[in-house]
């Protein structure tokens, strides 16, 4: 019932934004919520100012609550391109007609690739992950790839079924606000991407020496740009090439970028494996 409350409410989200429609003028770009509504348009500014200077066109942000808001404004014509995490493209790419076309390269790790962490406050005393056992934990939604797809694919590597070993699981909705449960002492522990865990570190909303961090998953694809598929091709290359031309910018959790380079649906594949661990069936996962 919650699942299917939290569906009607991302489509009327999305729905709302129905003067957003794709226009000559106009270019709707879909941002996740990784941060907080405004925290993202804040950071996402300099990015979409370019793109917006270099297609001539307006550019209008919009973040949904949640992933799936934005995967049903991307099905709903609603949006033309959307910046989505790597499960939530390959969610995207099963039921709306969308692909990936380009992928954030950072000049602090010159790679298109990240991590996913578990964290714990380091006066809990958990060092490892069966020290979770009977304790609460937070993932960031049920669409997130590195807070929860790839973490709960780990867990079952390990023998861990996250719906028995905890005695808790709360979706926290963003990565930053798993941080803070678990700075706050919320939760025990939470799941969270790398580069936001050390972005919260950096602007010093916690302190590093407060956590410890008891798994470390392989590397995860980037989160991708994708485009709905039936945009005319004219203004894919002008959207493609804005993108290409993005340098020196700060973008979001990410930092100061390099570039977006090209990248295809094929590099999602790993993802999609990870989904087949967790026996996801993702045709139902509307």
């Amino acid at each position: 019932m919650k699942k299917t409350i939290r569906r009607f409410a991302a489509l009327l989200l999305a729905l709302s934004f129905s003067s957003l429609s794709a226009s000559a003028e106009t270019l709707t770009i879909g941002l996740i919520p990784s941060e907080d509504a405004q925290a993202m348009l804040k950071n996402s500014k300099a990015v979409m100012d370019s793109i917006q200077t270099q297609t001539g066109m307006t550019v209008r942000p919009f973040i949904a609550t949640d992933y799936n808001g934005i995967i049903e404004a991307l099905r709903a014509k609603k949006l033309d391109v959307a910046y989505l995490g790597p499960f939530s493209y390959v969610l995207a790419s099963s039921i709306a007609n969308v692909e990936a076309f380009a992928v954030a390269e950072t000049k602090k790790t010159g790679k298109s690739s990240y991590k996913s962490l578990i964290i714990v406050r380091k006066d809990s005393n958990l060092k490892d992950l069966n020290q979770l056992k009977d304790h609460t934990m937070a993932f960031v939604d049920p669409t997130s790839t590195s807070g929860h797809l790839f973490p709960a694919a780990g867990l079952q590597k390990n023998g861990i079924d996250p719906n028995k070993f905890f005695s808790r699981v709360i979706f926290s909705g963003s990565h930053d606000a798993s941080i803070l449960a678990v700075a706050n002492k919320k939760v025990d522990a939470a799941a969270v991407a790398d580069r936001i865990y050390f972005a919260a570190i950096a602007s010093g909303t916690v302190k590093e020496s407060d956590f410890n961090i008891v798994w470390t998953s392989p590397d995860i694809p980037e989160s991708p740009m994708v485009w709905r598929k039936d945009l005319s091709p004219e203004l894919k290359v002008k959207i493609a090439a804005a993108f290409a031309n993005v340098k020196n910018l700060e973008w979001g959790d990410q930092g100061v970028l390099n570039g977006f380079q090209k990248t295809n649906d094929a590099a999602y594949n790993p993802v999609r494996e990870t989904a087949q661990i967790l026996n996801l069936n993702l045709k139902t996962m509307k």
